[in-house]
C-alpha cells in the first residue's frame, strides 16, 4: 500500500535536510522506534507496536538507497520482522523537501508492505494512524530544529563522527543507541471514529495472540513432561 503525507516547518530546506538525514539524531522523534547500532551505513533497531495489552516488536534495519543532498531528496528502505510472530514489514520511504516561503514543505511517500497481526487493520486505518503519528513526529522535529539551531547536539555529533570514520572503523558496529521507546498504541493512535472501526479488529488480534500463547505454553509443558 502507498501512504502519502505532507507537512510544513518554518525553517530553511538546508537546515531541515541536515536534521532529517541525521538518523541517530532524529530517531527519538519517531514514535515506537529505537536505534541500536549503525553498521556500514545500515541503521539497526526495533519498532514497537501495541494492540491493547499485546505488544509486537519488529527488529530490522534501514539504509539510504538513494540520497541527493543538492535536490534534498532521499529514499530510505527499511525491513523488519516480528521477534515473536510471523509478521514482517518492508517500507520504501521517499522524502522530498521544497522551499515554501520562509519555510520548507516536506513530502513523504511510503510504499508499505506488511503481514501478520498489524496487517489486519487495513489500509484505511493504517493511513489514519500514520497521519496521527506524523503529527507527533513534526512536533518533535520542530522542537529539535528550534533547540539545535546553530549548535551541534548529541545526535549531530554522532552523525559527524560516523561520517569521518576510517575504512576499518566503518566495518565495526557504531553504538548509536537511543533511549527505550514506548510502543505505538494503535488503538489509542486511531482515536475517535477510527478507533471504533479498529476496536473489533484489535480485540480479534488480542484474542488470537492470547490463544497462540496458550498453545505455545501447552506445547512447552508437553515437551517438559
Amino acid at each position: 500500500m502507498e501512504l502519502s503525507n505532507e507537512f510544513r516547518v518554518g525553517e530553511r530546506p538546508a537546515r531541515v535536510w541536515e536534521v532529517l538525514t541525521d538518523i541517530p539524531g532524529i530517531a527519538p522523534c519517531m514514535p515506537g522506534a529505537e536505534l541500536h547500532e549503525v553498521v556500514d551505513d545500515e541503521y539497526r533497531g526495533v519498532v514497537k507496536v501495541k494492540v491493547g495489552p499485546i505488544t509486537a516488536q519488529y527488529r530490522g534495519a534501514a539504509q539510504f538507497v538513494d540520497r541527493d543532498d543538492d535536490a534534498h531528496r532521499a529514499v530510505l528502505r527499511a525491513e523488519g520482522r516480528e521477534t515473536r510472530g510471523q509478521g514482517n514489514a518492508k517500507a520504501t520511504i521517499t522524502t522530498r523537501l521544497d522551499p515554501d516561503g520562509d519555510g520548507t514543505r516536506v513530502s513523504v511517500t511510503t510504499d508499505l508492505m506488511i503481514t501478520g497481526r498489524v496487517a489486519q487493520f487495513g489500509r484505511g486505518v493504517l493511513a489514519d494512524v500514520s497521519a496521527k503519528l506524523l503529527d507527533q513526529f513534526v512536533v518533535c522535529l520542530e522542537q529539535k530544529l528550534a533547540g539545535d539551531a546553530g549548535t551541534d547536539g548529541a545526535g549531530g555529533n554522532t552523525a559527524h563522527d560516523s561520517g569521518t570514520a576510517t575504512a576499518s572503523e566503518e566495518q565495526a558496529p557504531t553504538s548509536a543507541a537511543t533511549e527505550p521507546a514506548e510502543p505505538v498504541d494503535l488503538l489509542s493512535a486511531a482515536g475517535g471514529p477510527v478507533g471504533k472501526r479498529v476496536l473489533p479488529v484489535g480485540l480479534a488480534v488480542v484474542a488470537g495472540l492470547w490463544f497462540l500463547r496458550r498453545l505455545r505454553r501447552r506445547r512447552r509443558a508437553r515437551r517438559a513432561a
